[in-house]
This record gives structure tokens, sequence and C-alpha cells, in this order.
């Protein structure tokens, strides 16, 4: 082994400067997806979180007596996903509480991923509830069983009404946050979910067509599976610290165009959350003094937080050290 590999080796020989972020208030504002922009359900008054709250809780019971009443798997599947939103709203809000509680000694990232936690909470639970809801669909299908029309069609109603309100009210806070569009994925399901129970009702009473309903139930929760999907992968990818989705061709390029940089390598990012980006590298320098190589890792912070929506940069200096010139490392 040269003397170069044995200093790439020992961590302990290698210079660091790290560019903490002048305002960690800024974290939460910067966002690679929405332009620095970050709507979270903190922007929803209490009351509009109560009534979204009560209201999924009075359609949960609702459409459960008027399903078991009425027969209707349909119905049935509704009201299961209407209790698994009411308990998901109130998770997404205690979770973004408790994200935004301040950095300290212990949790020096912050408490941010509690919200990925409970989206991928939320659904991972609407998932299991969908599989459930199709097996059910299709024992019904093989001893079907008779539905009051009528009586599904005026719950189902209800329902939509109600969730149409709670949609609304969660709309804006989803774009941005993955924690609320868990929530708000489960509100606008069950709002489909609720015209679909209509349509069945309709076609019951006047054509007796009684198939119709577990039809109905595996539809909507095939859709369910394929939106709750997508988030899973999202949450999974943030916890298990996968790389950021920003283009690191481009930030090669940019970065070994400003005077005096050679190349970066070892480049490392992960999300905290989704509108937060952790990015850090090995920079390697032409020989200089240290308040010089200042004012470089000042224009690659620059670069990355306005260009690319990272948040949090650490950059380590090198001079004629590491053979591997690789742009990642990991």
């Amino acid at each position: 082994m040269d003397k170069n590999d044995q200093v790439c080796e020992n961590d302990k020989n290698i210079d660091e400067a790290e560019i903490e972020n002048k305002d960690d208030k800024n974290n939460h504002d910067d966002s690679y997806f929405h332009n620095g922009h970050s709507h979270d359900i903190s922007n929803l008054s209490g009351k509009k979180i109560f009534w979204v709250t009560i209201l999924n809780a009075v359609i949960t019971i609702a459409e459960i007596f008027g399903g078991i009443i009425s027969g209707s798997l349909a119905l049935v599947s509704d009201s299961m996903h209407n209790l698994s939103d009411t308990i998901s709203i109130a998770l997404s809000y205690f979770a973004n509480k408790i994200a935004q509680k301040p950095k300290n000694a212990k949790k020096t990232y912050g408490y941010k991923r509690a919200e990925i936690l409970a989206a991928f909470f939320n659904s991972t639970v609407l998932f299991a509830i969908s599989l459930f809801l199709i097996y059910e669909a299709y024992k019904r299908f093989k001893s079907p069983e008779i539905i009051d029309g009528s009586l599904m069609i005026i719950i189902a109603a209800i329902g939509l009404v109600a969730n149409l309100i709670s949609v609304y009210l969660l709309e804006k806070g989803s774009h941005s946050n993955l924690n609320i569009k868990s929530s708000y994925l489960h509100l606008l399901s069950d709002t489909i979910s609720s015209v679909g129970v209509i349509i069945g009702g309709i076609v019951i009473k006047l054509w007796k067509i009684t198939w119709i309903d577990p039809v109905i139930t595996i539809l909507i929760s095939l859709y369910i599976l394929k939106e709750t999907w997508r988030i899973l992968v999202k949450a999974i990818d943030i916890l298990m610290q996968s790389s950021a989705p920003i283009d690191y061709d481009k930030i090669k390029k940019e970065i070994e165009k400003i005077d005096k940089v050679k190349n970066i390598h070892h480049v490392h990012s992960w999300m905290v959350n989704e509108n937060t980006i952790n990015f850090e590298a090995h920079i390697d320098l032409e020989d200089m003094k240290l308040s010089e190589a200042e004012k470089i890792y000042e224009k690659i912070e620059h670069i990355l937080k306005t260009r690319y929506g990272i948040s949090h940069v650490t950059i380590q200096a090198e001079f004629d050290k590491c053979e591997d010139k690789s742009m990642l490392k990991l």
C-alpha cells in the first residue's frame, strides 16, 4: 500500500470542513420537489382536524351498521377504510407535531422522520386491509348474498358527502408532505369507493345484479393498492437512506467548473424526510490557504442549495490524496 492509499484509509489524517445551515429553520423550507415551499398539516387549524376526525368516525359507525343490515360487502369495505382514515388522520397530526420538535444532543437530525414512519404505518395498514377485502370479495362471489340496495345507496351517499368535505380540508397539505398524502389518499380512496358503492346500490336495486357488490370491492381495493404502494416505496427509500433523486452527473460537472477544484468524489446523499436532503462529498482542491478554500465551499454550498434543493452540505477537503476519483463511492 503506497502513501496515498494509507492516507485514504486513515480518516484521522484527513482535513474536514463542514458547512452548516446558517438557519435551521430554512431546512424545513427547502424543498427539492416544490421549489422551496413546503406545506404541512400544521397549516390546518385544530378545528379542521377535529371535524375531519369526527366526520370519519361518524361515517365509519354508520357504514358498519349499514353494511351489516343491508348485507353489502362494499359498504363494509368502505367502513373499514374510513376506520383506518380516522386513525390515520390522528396519527398524521401527532406525527407532524413531533416532527416540529427542535434538534437536541440525542436527536441531532431532529424528529422529521416521525412523519415518514406515520406514512409507512398508514400505508401498510391500508395495503393489508385492501388485500383482505379482495379475499372477502372472492368468497362473496362463491356465496352471493341478498343485498338491500336502497339502504346501501343512502349510507354510501352520506359517506360520500362527508368524505368530500374531508378531502377538501386535507388537499392543500397533501402536495408536499408524504405523511399528509398518505392520509389524503385514505380519504380520496373512500370518496371514490363511496361513488362505487352508490353505483352498485343502483344496479342492485334496478336489476338485482348482486355480484356487482364484490366487483366494486375488488376494483376499489386494487386502486388503493396501487396508490399506497407508491407511498410505501418512497417511505422505505427514505427510511433506508437511499440516494436523493438529484442529477449527480450535472452536480459533478458544475462543481468541477469552479476554479481550483480538481474533482468531487465519495459523494453520499440521503433524505431525512421528503423535503430535506443531506449531501456530503470529498473535494480535491489545489494547495491553498484555508481562507481561500472557504470561498470555494461557499460557492459549492450555494450551487447545491439553490439549484438542487439540498438542505445540509458537508464537504471534506483533500489535496492529491486518493487515486479513485469516482463520483459515488458507497
